[in-house]
């Protein structure tokens, strides 16, 4: 990118380079917070002239009735002009019985779009890596504007307990090493199905840990300075409550 802005600065034309991306990925592996990146990335580099970022879902690119969803489709697109528009659940566009949906309707308005104003967007369709397939597979503009996918892969237990020390301290806690070894074991027992929630459910785990060290501390007379930033392991959420 850097090369294409330094070949226009030089008068000479840009090669046919897609920014547009797909973001495969399951809940809270970070899809929003590096589209946001990627925006600011761009307008660092001149390529985008604001590089901030909209997001969207179904529901602010598809209308009720004939007639309602391009309007609404070109209004979010607008609002994203110079800056990156990042499409949340984009397969939701695309539904496999799609019949008479709206939804075709929307991406037919996004593919011209896109090409209108080439230069002015930068396009993220975010969303399940199986159900991202079906999505690009469903407009032939697609394949041709998203030329390249980003795996965002799933969270480790380390790292997720990583994350929760990282909340911790911004919050001015700290988990003992029996919290911690018991915090990896409970991560490491969570189910990883699509339901999981990975960076997110590190932030309620660690929500619902400081939740009952509250409940704890309260019951003490004159907790000390270790006692209220102490998180320990009964503070951790128990097995029938994930």
């Amino acid at each position: 990118m850097q090369t294409v802005r330094r070949r226009e600065e030089a008068g000479l034309p840009a090669p046919p380079l897609s920014r547009h991306l797909v973001f495969a990925g399951n809940p809270g592996t970070g899809k929003t917070t590096v589209a946001r990146l990627y925006g600011r990335l761009l307008k660092a580099l001149g390529l985008l002239r604001r590089g901030h970022l909209v997001e969207v879902d179904r529901t602010a690119l598809v209308g009720e009735y004939v007639g309602h969803t391009g309007p609404k489709t070109t209004a979010a697109f607008t609002r994203a002009l110079w800056g990156v528009l990042f499409i949340d659940e984009a397969y939701s566009l695309a539904p496999a019985l799609a019949g008479n949906d709206f939804g075709t309707g929307a991406v037919a308005t996004l593919v011209k779009l896109m090409e209108d104003h080439r230069d002015d967007v930068v396009v993220i369709a975010a969303g399940y890596p199986g159900d991202m397939h079906r999505f690009i597979g469903s407009n032939p503009g697609l394949a041709s504007r998203f030329g390249r996918t980003l795996l965002f892969e799933d969270y480790e237990p380390v790292e997720l307990v990583s994350i929760v020390e990282y909340q911790a301290g911004q919050h001015r806690y700290e988990l003992t090493p029996t919290a911690r070894a018991e915090l990896l074991a409970l991560f490491e027992s969570m189910p990883k199905g699509e339901g999981f929630g990975n960076g997110r459910s590190a932030r309620q785990v660690f929500q619902e840990m400081t939740e009952r060290q509250a409940q704890r501390v309260a019951e003490l007379t004159a907790p000390t300075a270790d006692q209220l930033i102490s998180l320990e392991a009964h503070d951790l959420p128990q097995p029938a409550a994930r």
